[in-house]
């Protein structure tokens, strides 16, 4: 299972992201399924209209819609959240990355991002994996 980042949704939309082929082969790849922390849906929504229009963003939600993600609700997650933003507020790490770090952790570990900034410090702490 890999759980999906805005940064890797917002690089698989745009042709001319440095990152833009990497994010494709990962969501392309057959790993299991590809999550999507329900936490995150209205970041994704904004960046993804505001960068590429109405008509991304309804494709982007039929492919939701579709099963190409598997949403995951984190029902249980707030704490860990909570722990997440406090522990690296200098950052500061946000809701939404605290999101997708819950999510991934009780999800085998696997993050698709390309937030570094961020996901890499925590990964150094061993609970997360950043791929590609």
């Amino acid at each position: 299972m890999v759980t999906v980042d805005t940064s890797a949704f917002v690089a698989a939309l745009n042709r001319d992201d440095p990152n833009h082929d990497r994010a494709i082969t990962v969501l392309k790849a057959d790993r299991g399924p590809l999550l999507l922390p329900t936490g995150i849906l209205a970041e994704v929504a904004y960046f993804v209209e505001r960068g590429f229009g109405a008509k991304a963003l309804i494709a982007w939600l039929d492919d939701v819609e579709a099963g190409v993600y598997r949403l995951d609700c984190g029902d249980d997650d707030i704490p860990r959240v909570r722990t997440l933003v406090a522990r690296y507020a200098d950052m500061p790490l946000g809701l939404a990355d605290a999101v997708v770090i819950a999510c991934a952790e009780r999800n085998g570990g696997r993050v698709l991002t390309f937030d570094l900034r961020h996901f890499g410090v925590v990964a150094r702490e061993g609970r997360i994996d950043v791929i590609p």
